[in-house]
């Protein structure tokens, strides 16, 4: 059987949300049909701007400090972190749990949550995806600006001859 005192995955749990996803695809489909909606009117570049707000919305869910209060009942502790958040209670609570602490998880939701937007509601949805889209662009200048002036600024400091020390994650926060 299992490890003794470990507990048992919420399998049944999982099945609802697989459930739930799959109604939910599903719905939109059928939606798009009667509205005579076609997925296929999408380029390239809405695919790529696709994959652009759906990474900053799994992060958004998944980590950010503004949206600790969709994680909170459903973690062990606080929420407001977004780091190492572990999920709470058991069966649908903690299947929950598991998904909103989890980018990847919760990043299929949110991809099929846009895609289906983009769908059936094309105006508010080319909004929100190319808005979500700018924001993860904005995210990896940002990250790559303080990467590039921690660099800078350790370059300056060394003395002649001796390499710089190498940039700490908590240096790197610190110049946002």
């Amino acid at each position: 059987m299992g490890s003794p005192g470990k507990e048992r995955p919420p399998y049944g749990s999982y099945a609802a949300l697989v459930a739930a996803y799959s109604g939910g695809l599903a719905a939109a489909g059928l939606i798009a049909r009667l509205l005579h909606r076609s997925p296929y009117a999408n380029t390239t570049l809405d695919f790529a701007v696709l994959g652009a707000a759906n990474f900053k919305a799994a992060r958004l869910i998944s980590r950010d400090k503004i949206s600790s209060f969709v994680r909170e009942p459903l973690v062990e502790g606080t929420a407001y972190e977004g780091e190492d958040e572990q999920p709470a209670g058991h069966g649908f609570r903690r299947a929950l749990g598991e998904l909103v602490t989890c980018t990847r998880c919760v990043g299929t939701w949110t991809a099929a949550g846009l895609t289906s937007t983009q769908i059936l509601a094309p105006r508010f949805g080319r909004v929100l995806t190319w808005s979500l889209a700018a924001s993860a662009v904005s995210d990896f200048l940002q990250a790559g600006f303080v990467a590039l002036t921690s660099k800078a600024n350790d370059l300056e400091e060394a003395p002649s001859g001796r390499a710089p020390a190498e940039p700490t994650a908590d240096r790197a926060h610190e110049a946002i």
